[in-house]
């Protein structure tokens, strides 16, 4: 019963390895076919992370933590329990191989088809990204940290399976992992790095060089210890698998020390550095989101036409992580939130958005107050609309602004400019000082 048999070239029979027959059998392929299914259609839905690595990376991360990793421990405890459910249980402790080495056996379609199918889906998902990113790498450490998360994750499963006499030990195991691997994602501590759930959403950063390895050495060290603890015959020093426990218990205490904010996470210059174009104002993007400057340039080009030259107008329109540096630097909402695939979607709400935060000011308490407070934010509103009307499926109400926005389409470019240049040189947050048009 060491081997199956099986017709040779020759004509004579052959053993078949033990392991590929296990991969073979069981809820193995099921499983990592349900992987396969569940991280392409949560990205397929989810949409609008390809153009960036660390956005691409960062959603395949969540989706393993919080879907798969809870299917793999269900999968693996069913797994664990089969034998024991057919009555074959017996029959295997017969075998004359030791049980550490029939324990790896049967425990291989439980971690390795889980980690396989993700290694797939992260491909694939990675390939569909590629042809839109501007610059920079994807983090393919972390995901391979994560592909060890899962395959520990199934071995996890499988011993407990093997261990707990219960049918719906499985679905409970499941749905425990699926409630912990959430209450430690949104965690306001660093425990939050320890599953593979946790979110990081800049997209300028880039992780330290040894979280990866460490996080698999927590994670794998966990599993081999569960499955030394349990394969190892009583005559055998179990000791052993205190060596695995205590390298997971080193590898959780750095993750431990990290902080709890930026967790392992650490800016990257080259990521920040900023491009810009020749216009007037320039316009300037990160790296990062290079190859959308043609089209953000060309999006906010009506505007520049009529800011150009004005006294208080922006010298340069700026966008990234550190925001405006020099004087006269305005910043640009990021173009991300109105791109897919390195196209922005929607220029006339990009350049809305853009003017909206050139106007936008951070009054005290009780400053933006009396009888004319309420006509200088229509007043606010019209300028708004005049030079970058909100697309029309927006529904936003200009109906009492609408007065002063004839008023400006019927203004000469001389006198508009004039106004604009009284306008810029007013106090936002004084309502009296608001120019009228």
């Amino acid at each position: 019963m060491t081997a199956l048999l099986t017709p040779s070239r020759t004509g004579g029979p052959r053993p078949v390895p033990p392991l590929r027959t296990e991969l073979r059998r069981g809820l193995g392929p099921w499983t990592g076919a349900a992987v396969l299914a569940v991280m392409l259609v949560a990205m397929y839905g989810k949409g609008g992370w390809q153009g960036r690595w660390a956005d691409t990376t960062n959603l395949l991360h969540i989706t393993t933590g919080v879907f798969c990793v809870p299917l793999a421990l269900a999968a693996g405890c069913r797994q664990g329990g089969r034998d024991r459910r057919r009555g074959t249980a017996e029959l295997w402790e017969s075998v004359p191989r030791p049980l550490l080495r029939r324990l790896l056996v049967a425990v291989a379609p439980s971690a390795l088809w889980p980690a396989a199918a993700l290694l797939l889906a992260d491909a694939v998902c990675l390939l569909t990204t590629w042809p839109y990113v501007s610059t920079g790498r994807p983090f393919l450490e972390l995901l391979a940290a994560d592909a060890v998360a899962l395959a520990a994750s199934g071995a996890l499963g499988h011993v407990v399976g093997r261990l707990v006499r219960w049918r719906l030990a499985a679905p409970l195991l499941g749905i425990v992992g699926y409630v912990g691997l959430l209450l430690s994602a949104y965690a306001e501590n660093s425990t939050r790095w320890l599953g593979p759930a946790g979110e990081h959403v800049s997209y300028w950063d880039r992780p330290v060089w040894w979280y990866a390895p460490v996080s698999m050495a927590w994670t794998a060290g966990l599993a081999l210890a569960a499955l030394l603890a349990h394969g190892l015959r009583p005559a055998r020093p179990r000791t052993l698998a205190l060596v695995p426990l205590a390298v997971a218990v080193a590898a959780a205490s750095l993750i431990l020390r990290l902080p709890p904010g930026e967790g392992p996470w650490r800016p990257d210059p080259a990521l920040a550095r900023p491009v810009c174009d020749d216009g007037t104002p320039q316009v300037c993007l990160t790296a990062l989101d290079a190859k959308l400057l043609p089209q953000v340039s060309a999006a906010l080009a009506p505007l520049n036409a009529r800011l150009t030259g004005l006294p208080g107008a922006p010298v340069r329109w700026v966008t990234g992580p550190y925001g405006a540096t020099r004087p006269g630097d305005v910043e640009l909402p990021d173009p991300w939130e109105d791109s897919a695939r390195s196209r922005l979607t929607r220029p006339d709400l990009y350049r809305n958005s853009a003017v909206n935060w050139l106007f936008s000011a951070t009054c005290e308490t009780g400053t933006f107050t009396g009888p004319t407070a309420e006509r200088a934010s229509t007043v606010h509103l019209a300028v708004t609309e005049w030079l970058a009307p909100t697309p029309g499926d927006y529904g936003t109400d200009t109906a009492d602004a609408q007065p002063y926005i004839d008023r400006l389409r019927a203004k000469s470019p001389a006198a508009q400019r004039a106004y604009l240049t009284r306008y810029l040189a007013a106090d936002p947050c004084d309502p009296d000082g608001v120019p009228v048009p």
